[in-house]
């Protein structure tokens, strides 16, 4: 091999490493920083869950105030539509299955009705469409949770569901069919002395951004990026140096 075509070779090999190595090394700090972005959500969700309850009058009416108002806590009064009773399917709690009861909850002094998801009821083992009996109070109620988006959605084999088990509900979709005004949002109870013996359990999971996973990301990135640049040194300046030695 010639000196000059030697020369051209050493230089492809350490642009390319140079490029190597500014690639995936950006891409780890494009992963820190988007791990701080999620610390950041972390903190502001943590912030919302410290501030004062939302009351019933200023319960968001539109999609972007449901938002700014997520994961905060809330008291409302009004009270229960238990003919609009739903039992979202699939959702399991400590390895049982069962359902999450979602029940719409007519706002006092409003026409408007909010969904609540109550709680979980194990569902029973030997036939699925045998609902659980859970009684609700008529008449005025007061309700304490906290404001959430919809309920989850799971994938849906079929088309979406109707009557009082369904695997998925659709605030939208779910406002039309019974002709209730809902507000873009749901909301979690959350345990009082007013839900003791309701036969519902409340181990809600707690609002949380997954940061961690940006971090392993980050990680691999820095260490293929040090892979390249140790690989370069061994094999373009360490190795040839040894061999000249020896």
């Amino acid at each position: 091999m010639s000196a000059a075509l030697a020369r051209r070779r050493a230089a492809v090999v350490l642009l390319a490493t140079l490029a190597g190595v500014a690639l995936t090394g950006g891409l780890g700090f494009w992963q820190l920083d988007r791990a701080a972005q999620k610390q950041a959500m972390q903190a502001a969700l943590d912030a919302r869950a410290r501030l004062v309850p939302i009351e019933t009058s200023a319960l968001a009416r539109n999609a972007g105030e449901a938002a700014a108002q997520h994961y905060r806590p809330v008291h409302l009064r009004g009270r229960w539509l238990a003919a609009n009773t739903v039992f979202l399917d699939n959702r399991a709690l400590n390895g049982r299955a069962g359902f999450i009861v979602v029940t719409p909850l007519q706002l006092e002094e409003s026409r408007d009705a909010a969904l609540v998801q109550r709680g979980w009821v194990a569902r029973d083992a030997r036939e699925r469409s045998l609902l659980p009996e859970l009684p609700l109070p008529t008449g005025s109620v007061d309700i304490e949770g906290w404001v959430a988006p919809a309920p989850a959605r799971l994938y849906e084999f079929a088309a979406a569901a109707s009557g009082p088990i369904r695997q998925n509900l659709d605030v939208t979709e779910f406002s039309r069919e019974t002709g209730l005004s809902l507000r873009p949002l749901s909301v979690m109870q959350g345990e009082s002395p007013a839900t003791v013996g309701d036969g519902l359990l409340r181990q809600w999971p707690r609002p949380a951004v997954d940061m961690h996973k940006n971090y392993g990301y980050a990680a691999q990135w820095f260490a293929l990026a040090a892979l390249m640049a140790g690989l370069y040194v061994w094999f373009q300046l360490v190795r040839p140096r040894l061999g000249r030695r020896a």
